[in-house]
């Protein structure tokens, strides 16, 4: 089976980060991640959001996620596991994170102020 590719902490870039967490369902999935710190089955975030997300669809995010260098996910056996890199990525740009997820968390979503009136 071909290897994860996870960048380094050095790699990862700001633009790759907001890219990563401008999609909504991204945005819950990386929440839940970061506040369980481990997430032990992709298909427990399957819920995330208003709609169910398709395992095809959580696979890209978990992707988009893990290449943006805000996640780590491992193997194990049929599983994946999806740890937080929030503690590097803090490290790396200091409240970067946390103001992301503020404006989540208070409505920030694209459309909610009336940008697509």
């Amino acid at each position: 089976m071909r290897p994860l590719f996870h960048p380094a902490i050095e790699d990862v870039q700001p633009q790759a980060i907001l890219h990563a967490l401008s999609d909504p369902r991204r945005a819950a999935i990386f929440a839940a991640i970061a506040t369980a710190g481990c997430v032990e089955a992709c298909s427990a975030l399957s819920g995330v959001g208003e709609r169910t997300i398709p395992k095809s669809s959580l696979s890209s995010h978990f992707k988009v996620l893990r290449e943006a260098g805000l996640i780590r996910c491992e193997r194990h056996g049929v599983e994946m596991r999806n740890h937080s890199r929030c503690a590097e990525v803090n490290a790396r740009f200091p409240g970067l994170l946390a103001a992301i997820m503020v404006a989540y968390a208070s409505g920030g979503e694209p459309g909610a102020h009336g940008a697509d009136a």
